[in-house]
């Protein structure tokens, strides 16, 4: 349980509530650090009025939130660019503030104003402020709560959509690769979310840039990290599962260097590794329509390969069975690969 130095009061009127944390923000902001005392107090007033906001949006344990004002708060907010300080002041918050401002932002975008988001539609008509957030995982204190700010935006469509076709996604193929493993994390969380909480947009985006996202995914499949190579074989393999990708993965399987990756990402000595990684391969064994490239190079290694699959196993259970099962079909096939003429030696 939290606890906050300031007892929130009987709350004014959502317009005086508001203009009060639109003050108090814009204090922050010109407050010079000499001033210590002045800064002081508009950091208090700031941690207060958050407070109070707090409890107008999701009452406690003896009052409901009186949704008409909810509504009120939210139009305000949207109206006095309370959605835009937030964001800017956040490196000046102090901790519970952050807090405090990360959980007001979760309930303000999940709001609706009749039928409307209005605060989602406000980030909208003001993108900028998603590139904010997500440049924000280089600044160590905000990293965290801009990723939560993120995982929410990302939950709308049209803000997912903005990110994965801006400038700055590419930015998380360096995110979650960072020296901090929180924020490392917490990116690859952000970088998930974006894969696949929208399986349609997610489809649009990967077969409009199908190359670029594949190059840079590459460096995370191949890298001397293990957390990256985990999570990002991890996902690979669901996110290419999705019916709506079924033309990405026809692609990505014929591809004869992501059928290295696999081979390479099978010997790894993690066996979490090794078992994502086989889920992948495995459909390259079974297309029908293998290129030659990939035939010849599944024959050439079928030494290796079968010694590999027959040690790989998941452990007892159903999941097991169904597993031996389709090593065994996959076994079988790689077999069958080997004796066909000329592609040992063609």
């Amino acid at each position: 349980m939290s606890f906050s130095f300031f007892k929130p009061s009987r709350p004014k009127t959502p317009q005086e509530v508001v203009r009060a944390i639109k003050d108090s923000l814009n204090a922050l902001d010109t407050e010079t650090v000499v001033d210590v005392k002045a800064l002081e107090k508009a950091s208090e007033e700031v941690e207060k009025n958050f407070v109070t906001l707090k409890y107008m949006l999701q009452g406690d344990a003896e009052v409901e939130p009186n949704m008409e004002q909810v509504s009120q708060l939210a139009i305000e907010i949207c109206k006095e660019d309370v959605l835009t300080l937030m964001v800017h002041e956040l490196l000046n918050l102090g901790w519970a503030a952050r807090k405090d401002l990360v959980h007001c932002w979760s309930i303000l975008l999940k709001h609706k104003v009749e039928s409307t988001h209005s605060c989602v539609e406000y980030i909208e008509n003001h993108l900028e402020l998603l590139d904010f957030l997500v440049v924000s995982y280089d600044s160590k204190e905000i990293a965290l709560n801009c990723g939560q700010m993120l995982r929410e935006c990302i939950k709308f469509p049209t803000l997912a959509k903005y990110i994965l076709e801006s400038a700055c996604f590419e930015l998380f193929f360096k995110f979650v690769e960072l020296p901090n493993f929180d924020v490392a994390s917490d990116a690859f969380s952000t970088f998930k979310d974006l894969l696949s909480k929208h399986d349609t947009i997610v489809a649009e985006y990967l077969t409009a840039h199908y190359a670029e996202f594949f190059d840079l995914y590459d460096k995370l499949l191949t890298s001397p990290n293990y957390v990256t190579r985990r999570q990002s074989v991890k996902l690979l393999s669901e996110f290419l599962f999705e019916p709506p990708n079924s033309s990405i993965m026809k692609r990505f399987i014929l591809e004869v260097h992501y059928l290295k990756v696999m081979m390479t990402l099978l010997k790894d000595s993690s066996k979490t590794i090794q078992i994502y990684a086989f889920h992948i391969f495995k459909v390259f064994v079974a297309n029908p329509n293998k290129p030659q490239e990939v035939k010849r190079i599944l024959a050439r290694n079928h030494e290796k390969l079968v010694e590999l699959l027959i040690d790989l196993t998941v452990g007892k259970g159903s999941e097991d069975e169904q597993f031996e099962e389709e090593k065994e079909m996959i076994i079988k096939e790689i077999v069958r690969l080997s004796r066909v003429p000329n592609l040992l030696n063609g």
